[in-house]
């Protein structure tokens, strides 16, 4: 399986999604073949009916079986998958965009929320970690990184006193 976006927002009241693309456009999605949302540690198979354009990077996209906000809104920040045979050109190169979707941890292993963007500022990378009280962008510094954990997806982070964002 390969990362192909996550799952950013949802979109109006029918259950339609924004996503952010990784190393490909919205033309370049395979619609024939399923793409895969995990759910309770399994990927499920969702077909795309429609995707559009948003943007660079972005598309709306209607997802089969998602038709009312709280089914989108049970998706945003889970990355969006697809069989790597379907996407064979797509190099395993890492990027900053493979934290998206990514359990997003403090330093006693509390949940401080999840990524839902990144933010690629020069000289200071940042992301965007969706709580309960908002969305709020800490940076990448490796000083504040304690633990990366690719096979869960899982980033542990020192995050700066002060800063009560869970």
């Amino acid at each position: 399986m390969l990362q192909i976006a996550a799952v950013l927002k949802s979109n109006g009241t029918e259950g339609e999604v924004l996503i952010g693309l990784k190393d490909l456009s919205a033309g370049e999605i395979n619609t024939k073949e399923p793409v895969f949302i995990s759910h309770d540690g399994l990927p499920v198979p969702y077909f795309i009916e429609k995707i559009t354009p948003r943007g660079t990077g972005k598309a709306l996209v209607r997802l089969t079986g998602v038709t009312t906000l709280d089914e989108s809104e049970e998706l945003c920040g889970r990355p969006v998958m697809a069989r790597a045979s379907d996407y064979p050109d797509l190099g395993e190169e890492e990027s900053l965009e493979d934290l998206l979707g990514w359990t997003v941890l403090d330093q006693k292993g509390i949940k401080v929320g999840e990524v839902c963007a990144i933010e690629d500022i020069p000289g200071n990378p940042c992301i965007e970690v969706r709580t309960k009280k908002g969305q709020y962008l800490l940076p990448l510094n490796e000083e504040l990184i304690l633990s990366v954990n690719p096979d869960s997806g899982v980033l542990q982070m020192k995050v700066p006193d002060g800063l009560a964002i869970y």
